[in-house]
């Protein structure tokens, strides 16, 4: 009892001296908090069909085979069908079966030239430039940076090779591993699922591939909120990634190419999948670049909004 009492008094008189050392009548200065950090914008692509028209293994892969593509397609959806395998490991499996059946070798580096052939929707390349000179003029809050991200099922060797992989944040797309003597292994398969790991990793800010995301964190910090993301994709495949972000607070649109019909797209919109849609025209004064920038103007505001109301909860 005494060790307990004498406990307490020792507690008591070490309180003591916190409490006089503020100023009679003063409350103590709380420390100053860095800042709102909640800027970063990220806009988020799928790649076929989104920023380019076709699979990017049509420009340069299947017609050194001399591979006609619709066939190729048919076969991995028949083979994946019988062998109930994934389809995306499937058509990674047969380009290279094809490959070595033809006697041809394709390793690394001829696929990242290959994405040297890959054709791009009008106005993809000035894009990046277009939108980074928008958000500078609109922006209302200072230090908010535009980050651009790729998830796509097409691989990372072509995505190297393209015009447009220096505009890139990251990419997170299907790789090989190349081996010497044996056929190219799927080293990293990006599944229409699988694309949503992807947006938890940018909202998350753990983009090395050798960490887990499956660890709480707790909203306040995560880096780039849902709210700040807008999705691009152009179909099915892009589903589940438009639901997660439009049920975490984000933005979608649904793309398809001028002049063919937008069933997919408005489907997509009825559905309550995608905020707009628009033909894959990302020139200035496009209906896709207007839209797209209303949706930034929205988190613009939303980050000035954020950021005052963070300010006034530090400085009350």
């Amino acid at each position: 009892m005494t060790e307990r009492a004498t406990g307490r008094q020792r507690e008591r008189d070490e309180d003591v001296p916190a409490r006089e050392s503020a100023p009679s009548g003063k409350a103590k200065k709380k420390p100053k908090a860095a800042g709102f950090d909640k800027k970063t914008i990220a806009l988020v692509y799928d790649f076929d069909g989104t920023l380019s028209p076709r699979p990017m293994q049509e420009y340069s892969f299947l017609p050194q085979l001399g591979v006609d593509p619709a066939e190729f397609w048919a076969e991995c959806g028949r083979v994946a069908r019988e062998q109930g395998a994934d389809p995306l490991i499937t058509y990674m499996h047969l380009m290279y079966k094809k490959a070595k059946e033809k006697g041809i070798r394709i390793d690394r580096s001829d696929l990242v030239k290959q994405g040297r052939d890959v054709e791009l929707f009008p106005g993809v390349e000035a894009w990046f430039d277009a939108i980074a000179e928008y958000i500078k003029i609109r922006a209302e809050s200072h230090g908010v940076k535009l980050r651009h991200y790729l998830v796509s099922s097409g691989l990372t060797e072509i995505v190297e090779g393209t015009k447009i992989r220096k505009h890139f944040h990251n990419v997170f797309a299907s790789e090989y591993w190349f081996d010497a003597y044996e056929l190219p292994y799927p080293k990293r398969v990006i599944t229409d699922t699988g694309k949503t790991q992807y947006l938890f990793r940018i909202n998350k800010g753990i983009e090395d591939l050798g960490e887990s995301i499956n660890s709480h964190m707790p909203e306040d910090q995560r880096p780039i909120p849902f709210r700040n993301m807008i999705y691009f994709g152009d179909g099915d495949t892009d589903v589940p990634s438009m639901a997660l972000m439009r049920k975490s607070g984000g933005h979608a649109i649904a793309v398809h190419p001028d002049g063919k019909a937008p069933e997919k797209c408005v489907e997509l919109f009825r559905a309550g999948r995608v905020d707009f849609y628009a033909a894959a025209d990302y020139r200035r004064g496009s209906d896709l670049f207007k839209r797209t920038c209303l949706l930034l103007d929205r988190i613009l505001a939303d980050i000035r909004v954020q950021e005052e109301v963070w300010e006034v909860g530090h400085n009350a």
